[in-house]
């Protein structure tokens, strides 16, 4: 038995596609899953950029404290003189102006046994959103120089310092007076409150001790 083939019919038999429709299909399904895999993508590289930028200011705020706090306490009641020769309390500060904290620490390390003072003159202002340390070049301001300036954080919408006396008082500003309107260059509080309100992370407030037996306030001689 002879079967004749027509090699049209072979190839038709054969042809296997897919349908326009099929593709526009297959197409629609490829961008729609490559859409979610970009923005999948996207969202996980700036959850991760969110991550590092607020670690870093983390960071930023960790190491501000630690400086504020190991200046305070070290805090000394040695006063100082201005650049006018007038002298200037040891620990000087108010809730207004740029400087809001200016004192004598000790503690300065002098690994090279230098003819110097471990005494020193630091200062914290608030400029432009800005939290700036200032170190004077010297103790007693006498002769101009440079001073060392560092802003530890940035993003600081407000900064406010009490101080508490050795009454065990909070005060807005120091020095405190004595009476009569005097008081005294070599007297610091027992403690100062630092509340600082930081974009991102809110108030924050931290206390931070005074070196004791500095905090005394000598009394005014008797009257014969």
């Amino acid at each position: 038995m002879r079967i004749n083939l027509n090699p049209r019919d072979v190839f038709k038999q054969g042809q296997k596609g897919f349908t326009l429709l099929e593709l526009l299909i297959s197409m629609a399904i490829f961008t729609v899953l490559s859409a979610m895999a970009y923005f999948g993508l996207a969202n996980v590289l700036n959850a991760k950029d969110h991550t590092e930028k607020q670690a870093d200011r983390l960071i930023s705020l960790q190491r501000a404290f630690t400086f504020i706090g190991r200046d305070i306490e070290q805090a000394s009641g040695r006063p100082a003189r201005d650049s006018f020769g007038e002298p200037v309390p040891a620990l000087t500060g108010s809730g207004f102006g740029l400087v809001l904290l200016e004192f004598t620490r000790e503690g300065v390390r002098n690994p090279m046994r230098l003819p110097r003072s471990s005494l020193q003159r630091v200062a914290y202002r608030l400029e432009e959103e800005n939290l700036i340390r200032v170190v004077y070049p010297a103790l007693d301001q006498g002769n101009s120089g440079v001073l060392n300036e560092r802003v530890l954080l940035k993003k600081v919408k407000e900064l406010e310092v009490r101080y508490l006396t050795p009454g065990l008082e909070w005060q807005d500003a120091w020095p405190v007076s004595l009476g009569a309107g005097a008081t005294a260059l070599n007297v610091l509080p027992k403690a100062v409150e630092i509340k600082i309100d930081v974009e991102g992370f809110g108030e924050i407030k931290r206390l931070f001790r005074v070196a004791p037996g500095e905090a005394v306030i000598p009394q005014p001689a008797a009257a014969n």
